[in-house]
């Protein structure tokens, strides 16, 4: 499979059977830019028709695995209906061409885990997570619904409960509270991360793949039966894109102050 076309996703063949995509450059953090966001919707597409690949590792280059989306690509889907519409499919075509990949996905995850890659890295078959990774789901924050992956698989994860306070109160899951409350598969020292990683893609590359691929087959569709969720909860973020709410949230992040939101239209 021929993977040159990708400039914002750094793709290679590392072992027999096993492919790294690595996210972002050494000592910066992978931002979700136009191409970035348009890359990460259709790799998987790549991936499961490579013949050459049986596990895929993804992480993140430098100071961690992912940040959230760039500003110039959040205010140009405030502003323009066809930006909008376009990261709207990209978006869905993220989450459904990840769960729909019959290749086994393991994600390393290290510092922030933020945005389009955070979708990945949670939706992936095997989760790994540093001890000093940052788990930050952060739409409501930006004032908007989470919606690109967090009502699909959040709750079957680690529980309604544990769900609803991070999604409402945007904090931060440690790695390690993330193991715990069963939001990622595994957790490890960040010097371990990627050794382990690779470990487990070694034994899964090694397995009886298509036992392993209809297994992931069987049990991704508890996702694809939360479909209807995601695609709701998708619409409303989009929606929410069009709102002064988004627009307060995305000026204080830029701005770096806390948010004064407007109040909520009357009989909401």
């Amino acid at each position: 499979m021929d993977y040159s076309a990708y400039k914002d996703l750094q793709i290679r063949q590392i072992e027999s059977g096993i492919l790294e995509i690595v996210m972002g450059e050494e000592g910066k953090l992978a931002v979700a830019t136009a191409r970035a966001h348009a890359e990460m919707a259709r790799v998987w597409l790549d991936v499961d028709r490579d013949p050459d690949t049986r596990v895929a590792i993804l992480r993140g280059a430098g100071k961690g695995f992912s940040a959230g989306g760039d500003f110039g690509l959040i205010e140009d889907i405030i502003r323009d209906f066809e930006t909008r519409a376009r990261v709207w499919r990209e978006a869905r075509d993220l989450v459904y061409n990840l769960i729909n990949c019959s290749k086994i996905v393991i994600s390393a995850m290290h510092g922030p885990a933020v945005g389009a890659g955070l979708v990945a890295g949670l939706l992936a078959d095997i989760s790994i997570a540093a001890k000093n990774a940052r788990i930050i789901d952060g739409h409501t924050r930006l004032g908007v619904t989470a919606g690109d992956h967090a009502a699909i698989v959040w709750p079957l994860l680690c529980g309604m409960a544990k769900a609803k306070y991070y999604l409402l109160t945007c904090e931060q899951v440690s790695g390690e509270e993330a193991e715990r409350i069963g939001l990622v598969s595994l957790c490890c020292e960040e010097a371990e991360l990627q050794a382990k990683a690779l470990e487990v893609a070694r034994k899964l590359a090694a397995g009886a793949q298509s036992a392993l691929r209809w297994t992931k087959s069987s049990l991704n569709n508890w996702l694809r039966m939360a479909g209807p969720t995601f695609d709701n909860s998708l619409a409303l973020e989009m929606l929410g894109f069009t709102g002064p709410e988004v627009r307060e949230g995305a000026a204080s992040l830029r701005e770096k102050r806390k948010p004064e939101f407007p109040p909520a239209p009357k009989d909401f």
